[in-house]
């Protein structure tokens, strides 16, 4: 368990962490959340004993192991293999067969067992790292961002190991979807606290939410109270009669708390220019092969007509094409054979993993925005840069002193500059932080255009894709469909364990289609019978959650009422309650989420039965 008690940081003016406590309790996974610079990694140095504490205490136990990616990575074996296993305990050196499976789950093939590790890029080093930490068996594992060198694939496989992981976790991600998929609480880091709840990231937003619009309500009729105070008090400060009264209202005033406003938080809000086109399709990719270093050709006899309300997903293992595709569409890239046929008066806007290359470090971030487009004015610049979270000042800072996510917001700020038909993104999420991939999503839905996407995000690939190019199998293919449709009715390869599956077609191959057809409906009674009681015992919480929110709420209101009329003791009362009901809700939320996680395994068991 880690408990941390009154901590204090800050970095000059800037104050990241204000006495802030908590707990890492046995057995839970954490998802820390907060916006980019607010302290999520500092916290993970701290932790880690890389940084000192400006005041408070971090309590770790004696001999806890806490694991985490290295930024600055060295190998030592011979062979990939032999490196993994160097990750595992001391008492389990010859246990190989938890560094073959970490290997195969996160995109390593048996042919790379025996390759020197010198060999991988950079991105498959650091997954070969995370393999040694998920083997070294850990007390506490901490994640900052480690999505962002997986594909989607190994992001599936990944989410499944961590859900088993049975011991304590900390993760930072920008992948909603995947943090709400493993952890069992969030904590958030917020107006310099920290707030750690049982659930969702949408529940601790939410609840942060109604929490600050409580206080805002609360601060503006203390506000009230307070103006009428004063101006009894300078009204009938130099009546005799009523000096007693003056004096009390004076001694009550000093007294109380002045609330102050809570200040604004930056968000990253802004939406991409479209311009009108009337043709319904805008480009066409026709017997389109490449090759960096000659045969095997990366992308081979590929075709492909984007239309004018187009969502494409583009999906598959890192190192199969998926950025060279999107780099032969802009035409940055030429291809071998075939050609891109463009629309006369198509306009592309294209963020790509390498564009940040080309930003002039020597100017600031409305005058890179600004060279986008000749008829971008200083004034629409500076607009743009404060839609991007560069207000005032912030749009004066060079580019060469930008984190890796400023340098990704100034190239989403160069785009959204001129009007655009077609977007071409090239994971555009890497380096934002949740709430900033949240207001991006927002920004493709609305687009009046077309958007291809690269992505790992599986919230986003859900959330937006209406196409799929897919990288898997070797080979390129169009999947016409959402990308639920097409995990239902293809999957991935790696989802499918070859040998079971045709064992299991070969069995059905054996029966009738009568037989085939009885077993279907008993395989159907089973799962009916297996879930109606999860089915009643989710429903039955969610009512008692409802209930005890609305409760609460209404307790809220008459703390609020009884703040008004100054009435200490009914608040004290009633804080009493609502810390009654929270702690009801806490327990309430985590039998939810134990009841939904098991309905939704027991589902995915006669899923598979029935797709057998």
């Amino acid at each position: 368990m880690i408990q941390v008690t009154d901590l204090n940081k800050s970095y000059g003016k800037q104050n990241l962490f204000n006495n802030i406590s908590f707990n890492i309790n046995k057995k839970e996974r954490v998802g820390l959340v907060g916006r980019n610079g607010h302290g999520k990694s500092t916290l993970f140095r701290l932790i880690l004993g890389k940084e000192e504490t400006d005041s408070g205490a971090i309590s770790i136990p004696k001999n806890y192991i806490i694991a985490h990616l290295e930024q600055h990575i060295r190998f030592t074996a011979d062979t990939i293999l032999e490196e993994g296993c160097l990750g595992l305990p001391p008492d389990q050196q010859y246990n190989h067969w938890q560094v073959e499976e970490a290997l195969m789950g996160l995109g390593f093939t048996l042919d790379d067992f025996h390759r020197h590790p010198s060999e991988l890029s950079g991105g498959y080093q650091v997954r070969l790292d995370l393999v040694k930490i998920l083997v070294s068996n850990p007390d506490l594992l901490l994640l900052d961002e480690p999505t962002n060198y997986l594909d989607v694939v190994s992001i599936r496989w990944f989410t499944k190991f961590l859900k088993s992981w049975p011991r304590e976790l900390i993760l930072i991600t920008h992948d909603r979807s995947f943090m709400d998929s493993v952890t069992t609480h969030t904590m958030a880091i917020h107006r310099e606290g920290i707030k750690k709840i049982a659930g969702s990231t949408e529940k601790i937003y939410n609840q942060i939410a109604q929490e600050e619009e409580i206080y805002e309500k609360t601060r503006v009729n203390d506000e009230k109270k307070r103006s009428e105070v004063e101006t009894f008090i300078r009204r009938f400060r130099a009546k005799a009669r009523l000096a007693g009264m003056v004096q009390s209202r004076i001694k009550a005033l000093n007294k109380s708390e002045k609330r102050e406003k809570l200040q604004n938080i930056q968000s990253l809000e802004f939406s991409f220019n479209s311009a009108p086109f009337a043709a319904k399709f805008m480009m066409s990719a026709v017997d389109i092969s490449f090759s960096y270093n000659g045969p095997p050709n990366l992308i081979e006899d590929f075709h492909l007509s984007i239309k004018k309300d187009d969502r494409i997903g583009v999906i598959g293992k890192n190192g199969k094409g998926k950025s060279t595709l999107l780099k032969i569409l802009s035409q940055t890239l030429t291809p071998i054979t075939g050609e891109i046929k463009n629309h006369p008066n198509l306009k592309i806007g294209y963020f790509g993993q390498t564009n940040k290359i080309e930003l002039n470090p020597q100017k600031n971030v409305y005058e890179e925005i600004m060279v986008s487009d000749p008829k971008c004015t200083p004034q629409k610049a500076r607009t743009i840069a404060g839609s991007l979270m560069f207000g005032g000042d912030e749009a004066l800072k060079k580019i060469s002193f930008l984190s890796g996510g400023e340098k990704s917001r100034v190239l989403l700020g160069k785009i959204i500059t001129q009007p655009s038909h077609l977007l071409l993104l090239d994971e555009p999420t890497n380096h934002l932080d949740m709430e900033s991939c949240d207001s991006l999503l927002s920004a493709m839905d609305v687009f009046d255009g077309a958007v291809v996407l690269v992505t790992h995000n599986e919230m986003f690939l859900h959330a937006l894709a209406n196409r799929l190019i897919v990288f898997d199998r070797n080979r390129i293919s169009i999947y016409e469909g959402s990308y639920q449709n097409f995990l239902n009715e293809i999957g991935w390869e790696n989802d499918k364990p070859p040998r079971e599956n045709g064992e299991r077609k070969s069995q059905k191959r054996n029966l009738s289609k009568k037989d085939l057809r009885k077993l279907r409906a008993q395989t159907l009674k089973e799962k009916e019978r297996t879930l109606t009681p999860f089915k009643r015992d989710i429903k039955k919480t969610e009512l008692q959650i409802e209930k005890t929110e609305g409760e609460s709420s209404s307790i809220h209101r008459e703390i609020i009422e009884a703040s008004e009329q100054g009435k200490g003791n009914i608040i004290q009362d009633l804080s009493k309650k609502n810390h009654d009901l929270e702690f009801q809700l806490k327990e309430l939320y985590k039998k939810l989420d134990n009841l939904t996680c098991s309905y939704e395994e027991k589902s995915k068991e006669f899923e598979t039965k029935l797709n057998q």
